[in-house]
């Protein structure tokens, strides 16, 4: 009886498969949310994306062609900004005040596991 209790593994399409890996291909997609969006459990689809890495020959591989977007096969022309420069940090600062002392410490940066070491030791 436990034979016929046993329930059988869905076949899915070599057409749905690459929808799904289109779908996941998308920049910002979710490979757990696309599964979600089509009842299939997100292991399933991690382990398609996986094989198309691997050359797999279970999944089809879809080429970048044939991939769709929401907004369809147009470019969108897009403005990048240069982000803007982070000031350049030379030393490492530490100010300690305990009244009424006060107490300022600079370390190279390229000693800032020294520091971090003797901060330690130093708040115990």
């Amino acid at each position: 009886m436990a034979s016929e209790s046993r329930t059988r593994r869905k076949r899915h399409s070599a057409e749905l498969k690459a929808q799904i890996l289109a779908e996941c291909a998308a920049p910002g997609a979710s490979g757990a949310r696309v599964a979600m969006s089509h009842g299939i459990n997100a292991n399933v689809v991690h382990r398609w994306r996986q094989l198309a890495r691997e050359g797999g020959s279970t999944v089809v591989k879809v080429p970048m062609a044939t991939a769709t977007t929401a907004a369809g096969d147009r470019f969108v022309p897009v403005a990048v900004v240069d982000p803007p420069v982070a000031a350049k940090v030379s030393d490492i600062r530490i100010d300690l005040r305990r009244e009424p002392t006060a107490l300022t410490i600079r370390r190279p940066v390229c000693a800032a596991a020294d520091c971090a070491g003797w901060l330690r030791e130093l708040l115990r």
